[in-house]
């Protein structure tokens, strides 16, 4: 296949989220995940990659391994059971795009696969430190525990969270182990990042929009990634971290991001974009342009 990926890659991700839950934690009450130490917000890759799942098979009707899926008893299947549902492991890794992009490891009888996935993400952390709240209310309708009146519901949420994802598309570890991940599967990748994330509209998840995302193509054979691209942005406030509650509460810092990027410009091919308008971005805290702040690399806007 011509339009195998053969280039290394690196994805910035950030997004927002406002009065919702960006990834509750199951054994602590379903709370934001939070760094106690410095009272960041947490997210997981595997959150991250529920909601590129989630969108490939819902809006693009593509074929996911990892997902959800009923049995006659009500039971979910395991990926046991999913596993006998294909020939064999290269079936599955050409018929399922989440498997070619994040692998997998399980095993049956014959069939096993493990898999090191070429596409790998960082946790996501907020750019600030962030406010839990804790909310009640009632429903009208009355639980079995008391038929005469309604009960509480209660939940925590966040106010506002500013959170950025940071990840790899590792061509050699497609190469080494023969998955066929193509240029066109990471381009789905991204455009459900960006409409998987807005889409989460949901009780818990509603109130979420992806704001910069950015993908720095290396040349081919470089073997090379500058790494850590999450931690060259910064944001700029006048506000408490805990006070913020709005996209425009705050400049995003990139001089870092830009002058990293820019340092290594013989090894980009081409750098990838996607922005949101109500961003603020800066550098050297002067508004800019984000399509024309990387002088002599060549950029291309992303259209999904």
């Amino acid at each position: 296949m011509s339009n195998l990926v053969k280039n290394r890659s690196e994805i910035l991700f950030i997004y927002d989220v406002k009065d919702a839950n960006p990834n509750g934690d199951p054994i602590d009450e379903n709370k934001p995940r939070i760094d106690e130490e410095t009272g960041v917000n947490i997210v997981t890759d595997v959150r991250l990659k529920r909601t590129i799942r989630d969108y490939l098979f819902e809006h693009k009707g593509m074929e996911i391994f990892i997902r959800e899926i009923r049995k006659d008893d009500g039971n979910l299947k395991t990926k046991e059971e999913r596993l006998e549902e294909f020939n064999d492991p290269k079936e599955i890794i050409e018929k399922c795009i989440d498997i070619r992009l994040f692998g997998a490891t399980t095993a049956v009888e014959n069939k096993t696969m493990t898999l090191t996935g070429p596409v790998q993400f960082k946790f996501g952390r907020s750019l600030h430190k962030v406010d839990i709240t804790y909310v009640k209310g009632t429903t009208v309708m009355p639980s079995q525990a008391d038929r005469k009146q309604g009960t509480f519901t209660e939940k925590y949420i966040l106010p506002y969270s500013l959170i950025v994802f940071y990840g790899v598309v590792n061509e050699n570890a497609a190469k080494t182990q023969n998955i066929p991940l193509t240029n066109e599967d990471v381009d789905l990748m991204l455009e459900a990042m960006w409409y998987g994330t807005k889409n989460l509209i949901s009780g818990s998840k509603f109130g979420q929009m992806p704001r910069l995302l950015l993908q720095v193509i290396y040349k081919e054979n470089q073997n090379f990634h500058v790494g850590e691209l999450d931690k060259l942005v910064t944001i700029k406030t006048d506000k408490p971290d805990e006070a913020l509650r709005d996209i425009t509460d705050v400049k995003i810092e990139i001089m870092g991001l830009v002058d990293t990027l820019k340092k290594h410009a013989n090894k980009i091919e081409k750098i990838r974009l996607k922005w949101d308008d109500r961003v603020n971005l800066v550098y050297n805290g002067n508004p800019v342009e984000i399509n024309k702040a990387f002088e002599g690399i060549p950029v291309e806007e992303l259209h999904f």
